[in-house]
């Protein structure tokens, strides 16, 4: 890992499997469950997401992107 790199590959890895674990918890599930993330990054965050939460519970998590960039 390099001086300015905070996670490499496996530690993102296991760091959104841990968020993933998290949101199901406190949500009690996903059936109520949406994920949104702010275009780009965190778009692509939510996407992640949605595919760990996917293979945890089975089933799909509703997901949408927000735009920003108009304000």
């Amino acid at each position: 890992m390099s001086k300015n790199e905070l996670l490499d590959g496996p530690s993102m890895t296991r760091a959104l499997t841990r968020i993933a674990h998290e949101i199901i918890e406190r949500n009690k599930g996903i059936d109520e469950c949406i994920l949104v993330g702010i275009k780009t990054r965190g778009a692509f965050l939510a996407r992640r997401l949605a595919e760990r939460i996917e293979k945890i519970e089975g089933k799909a998590i509703r997901r949408g992107e927000l735009d920003i960039t108009l304000y």
